[in-house]
């Protein structure tokens, strides 16, 4: 798991005072087990954009963190 990706989820959970993930995969589900509800969807889109120069849901909705993951590998290929 990319260690940035992670930091960025943590933060925005940190804007809701949510305690910090460390047990994340490829198949952890954005909403049901990050807690990430639409505007924080909003935010993590923005930060990874930022961070990576990635918009994640430019061609549709991601739901997992694999999903995200695989996006970013695509354009940093």
């Amino acid at each position: 798991m990319n260690e940035k990706l992670v930091t960025i989820i943590n933060e925005v959970r940190a804007n809701k005072q949510q305690p910090p993930l460390n047990d994340l995969c490829a198949s952890s589900r954005l909403r049901e087990d990050v807690g990430l509800e639409s505007l924080d969807l909003a935010e993590l889109t923005v930060r990874i954009e930022e961070k990576f120069g990635v918009d994640v849901f430019a061609d549709g909705l991601v739901h997992t963190i694999g999903e995200i993951e695989a996006k970013i590998a695509r354009v940093k290929a």
